[in-house]
């Protein structure tokens, strides 16, 4: 701030004083600014924001909200396809686990191991540990939150690991048990000892909406371990308990419903009278239409196609509805919206492609993978896969499976399909030869777990080899050892077919 006429006057008898009260105001200047988005007043009336912590805002609201997006997935066409492309993309066919101790005898042990044990993961006998995945994602993506119980078995159970997985809706967790509990706290039916970690879950016999589980006393807590619970969530803050992904849109959703609803019942009411017929004057003219039945009954209820007749009628006039513009671009704007707090590209959700070309949905679907990577790796697989992992492997050790309990593994989420398979072919091939990635890295990210496709791949030159069949960098010739023939000649050009000719280097 520069000084003023009155500063410079001061200056000129008290130039240290003159020099202080600049510095004043600059001081005051700095103070006096900030943020646009804190600043009180007219435009910012009414909104609410408290600073309470994540745990108050989703005690509070945490219920309510998966009750409602439950009600959108069950009734709304777009929140089904929000959380089914999401489901679709963070799991698809499963997230599969590769044994990686470095032994390979052990690896294809423990791999063979659990194979088997999958196929009898489901606590309720219907789903393998890959449809558990599905459910667990679907559930963490609609409800905000799963969990996922440990469940021992007897040897004589005849499972391959006297171990089985059941999956339990955010309605177990006992939201009632909040306080201080020993020297720990207990937040939203979770239990934290003193230094913040996790101890016990409190969790309902039955689910509390049931009302056989009611009736059975099922709405009483118990604590379960929490080295037996996988709790999968999306952590927005240092919060206890998630959310719906979909929570942004909860009420754009609502009010898209309701718009639709208000549009056709719109167009059904203009649709009710087709035409009226009138008096000669205005004095015959009747309030309300003079339509009987058979039995003489007045007719007062609008139909389609409806032809009324008011009293002395001789006249017919024929209703015009009006018609009305903004429909389309009000629903694609509000769809825009929803996709967003899904987190969802548009076209993905409502399978719209008729604004886009091949470089424009590449690079909305680069995004959309990368966000889905981020989940898979730091959000599905910490949370669930490796505590499945670690939980199989224990039970497989004390079943005397394998010889050790600790078995690294790593893991291989599902190939997105490529947009022009050509060219992402060509990149693999490039990074393959530029040594920027190994062969084993390219066929973990097609969801194919290396060792297996590099010993199938073997088994079948070595068949091959029996066979006496080499094949052709031409896919179509598959030649015989030791013989002329093929099994699909090729064409070769003849003398008389033109050929190109051969460049020849030119000068301009």
């Amino acid at each position: 701030m520069s000084a003023n006429w009155f500063d410079r006057a001061i200056a000129t008898v008290a130039p240290r004083a003159a020099a202080r009260r600049v510095l004043a105001k600059q001081a005051f200047e700095t103070l006096a600014r900030g943020y646009d988005g804190a600043a009180k007043g007219r435009r910012t009336e009414g909104w609410r924001a408290p600073g309470s912590s994540a745990d108050t805002e989703i005690g509070v609201a945490g219920a309510l909200l998966r009750d409602r997006m439950r009600d959108l997935v069950r009734n709304n066409p777009h929140a089904a396809k929000a959380v089914s492309v999401l489901v679709n993309n963070i799991v698809g066919a499963g997230i599969m686990p590769r044994a990686a101790s470095g032994d390979d005898k052990l690896d294809r042990t423990v791999d063979a191991i659990f194979a088997r044990w999958s196929e009898a993961a489901d606590a309720d006998g219907q789903l393998d540990f890959y449809g558990l995945q599905t459910l667990i994602c679907r559930e963490m993506v609609e409800a905000g939150e799963v969990l996922v119980r440990r469940r021992l078995r007897r040897s004589s159970d005849g499972l391959p690991v006297p171990l089985q997985l059941q999956v339990l809706e955010a309605d177990f967790l006992d939201a009632t048990k909040s306080g201080a509990i020993g020297n720990g706290r207990l937040v939203q039916g979770i239990e934290f000892d003193p230094v913040g970690k996790r101890q016990a879950y409190w969790l309902h016999a039955e689910h509390p909406g049931d009302a056989y589980g009611a009736l059975q006393n099922g709405l009483q807590s118990r604590p379960v371990p929490a080295t037996d619970i996988a709790h999968v969530y999306e952590k927005q803050r240092t919060q206890a308990r998630g959310v719906p992904w979909g929570a942004p849109v909860i009420r754009s959703l609502r009010d898209l419903d309701d718009y639709e609803v208000a549009e056709i019942v719109r167009k059904k009411t203009e649709a009710c009278v087709t035409a009226i017929v009138f008096g000669d004057d205005e004095a015959q003219q009747g309030i309300a239409p003079s339509v009987v039945d058979a039995d003489g009954n007045r007719v007062e209820q609008f139909e389609p196609g409806l032809i009324a007749y008011a009293r002395g009628g001789k006249d017919i006039r024929f209703n015009q509805p009006a018609a009305t513009g903004g429909y389309g671009e009000y629903k694609r704007a509000s769809l825009h919206t929803i996709s967003a707090g899904f987190r969802v590209p548009y076209e993905l959700l409502t399978g719209d492609l008729s604004q886009v070309n091949y470089s424009s949905i590449r690079a909305g679907l680069v995004e959309f993978r990368r966000m889905i990577d981020a989940v898979q790796w730091q959000l599905f697989i910490p949370m669930l896969c490796a505590p499945v992992w670690r939980w199989f492997t224990e039970a497989a050790w004390a079943a005397g499976r394998i010889p050790t309990p600790d078995v690294p593994v790593e893991w291989s989420p599902p190939k997105f399909e490529a947009v022009d398979p050509q060219k992402d072919a060509m990149a693999n091939l490039l990074s393959i030869r530029s040594g920027t990635m190994t062969l084993a890295e390219v066929i973990a990210q097609q969801g194919r777990n290396p060792d297996a496709v590099l010993a199938e791949i073997a088994a079948t030159n070595a068949k091959l080899d029996a066979l006496g069949l080499v094949l052709d960098s031409d896919p179509r010739r598959v030649t015989k050892t030791g013989s002329a023939q093929t099994s699909d000649p090729v064409d070769e050009p003849s003398a008389d077919t033109p050929t190109d000719p051969a460049p020849t280097d030119q000068q301009d």
